[in-house]
C-alpha cells in the first residue's frame, strides 16, 4: 500500500464523530437508533458518517426486518482500534500537550498562532 492510500485510511479515524461511531460499535453490531443515543450525533449526520465508514470498507450493514444494523466491517478493524489505545497508554500525555495537533491552519494552508 501506498502512504497516500494510508493516510487516507487514518484521516478517516482522525473525525472524531467517525471515530466514535468505530468505538461504539467494537461492542458488537448496532441499529441506527441506538447508535445515534450512545454517539450523541444526529440522525443525518449520523448517516453521513456510516455512509462514508461503509463506502470506505470499515462497517457494513446487516439488514434484520426494518432495522438495519452496522458492525466493523472486519477483525482488523477492531485490532487497529485496540492497537491505538495501546499506543495511546504509552504517549497520551505527548500527544494532549503537543503544539503541532489541535491548531487551526489558515486558509494558505500554514499553521497559525493560538491567540494570547
Amino acid at each position: 500500500m501506498t502512504a497516500e492510500v494510508k493516510a487516507k485510511l487514518f484521516r478517516g479515524f482522525a473525525d472524531r464523530s467517525r471515530l466514535t461511531v468505530l468505538e461504539s460499535l467494537l461492542a458488537g453490531p448496532r441499529c441506527v437508533s441506538d447508535l445515534a443515543k450512545s454517539t450523541r450525533l444526529s440522525q443525518p449526520n449520523l448517516s453521513m458518517h456510516l455512509a462514508c465508514l461503509r463506502d470506505c470498507g470499515l462497517v457494513r450493514p446487516r439488514r434484520n426486518g426494518r432495522f438495519v444494523y452496522y458492525e466493523l466491517a472486519d477483525l482488523s478493524v477492531m485490532r487497529l482500534l485496540k492497537a491505538a489505545e495501546q499506543v495511546l497508554r504509552q504517549v497520551a500525555k505527548q500527544i494532549e500537550a503537543c503544539p503541532r495537533y489541535g491548531n487551526k491552519e489558515s486558509s494558505h494552508g500554514k499553521r497559525t498562532l493560538p491567540k494570547r
